[in-house]
């Protein structure tokens, strides 16, 4: 049963693929693991940002898709806010004017399961999409990279902006459901939903973990 399913009219999803919507990705020979904004902000409800327990809940499955790309060596690259000048606040949240309040929604830390190591690529970034200002794609390109397999939050703002920037770059995209989060269930499921149609794959951590070692 699909994330989307209780919210998805009966027969919408048939007539949708019956038109070549919701095809299935190829996964091609250079992965690389994306994880979006998981920092303490984006989880403990003591910032505003904070979606709280589903954060949580999430987290293990991760750990799980950062361990398993450690495992096999192939790249990681995990977005964090960068703390903005004037011209940025509210840069990646419709949430405040505030610069104070701003910076210190962008500075806060990853959890400690996740903190980064050496080899990984810690991405700071002011807007939602991970490529918006950022030199993600020379990464990418350096690390002759073909699908990235995306995990964090929000799934219906950061997450799903990068999706999109990365498949119109001509990247191929998973999107591990069960290691993604938002505030609002019924948003997360939406642009699952939406991914799976338009952008890429939507898949849980298992399917992933096998398609990123195949």
């Amino acid at each position: 049963m699909a994330v989307w399913d209780e919210f998805v009219p009966a027969g919408e999803l048939e007539r949708l693929a019956g038109r070549g919507f919701g095809g299935e990705v190829t996964v091609g020979q250079r992965p690389c693991l994306l994880v979006v904004d998981v920092t303490t902000s984006f989880i403990d409800p003591a910032y505003p940002t904070g979606c709280g327990q589903v954060g949580w809940d999430r987290l293990p499955a991760i750990v799980r898709l950062v361990d398993h790309a450690r495992e096999l060596g192939i790249p990681r690259v995990l977005t964090c806010g960068s703390a903005p000048d004037a011209v940025f606040v509210g840069g990646a949240v419709k949430l405040s004017d505030d610069p104070a309040v701003a910076r210190r929604v962008h500075a806060a830390p990853f959890p400690p399961e996740l903190v980064p190591r050496d080899d990984e690529y810690v991405l700071a970034k002011a807007k939602a999409s991970a490529f918006f200002g950022t030199p993600l794609l020379t990464y990418l390109t350096k690390h002759r990279v073909d699908t990235l397999v995306v995990c964090g939050t929000t799934t219906s703002g950061c997450v799903r902006a990068t999706v999109v920037d990365a498949a119109s770059y001509g990247f191929r995209v998973l999107v591990a459901q069960d290691a993604c989060f938002d505030r609002s269930e019924f948003a997360h499921a939406a642009n699952l939903f939406d991914i799976q149609l338009k952008y890429g794959s939507v898949v849980d951590t298992g399917r992933a973990i096998e398609l990123m070692g195949s």
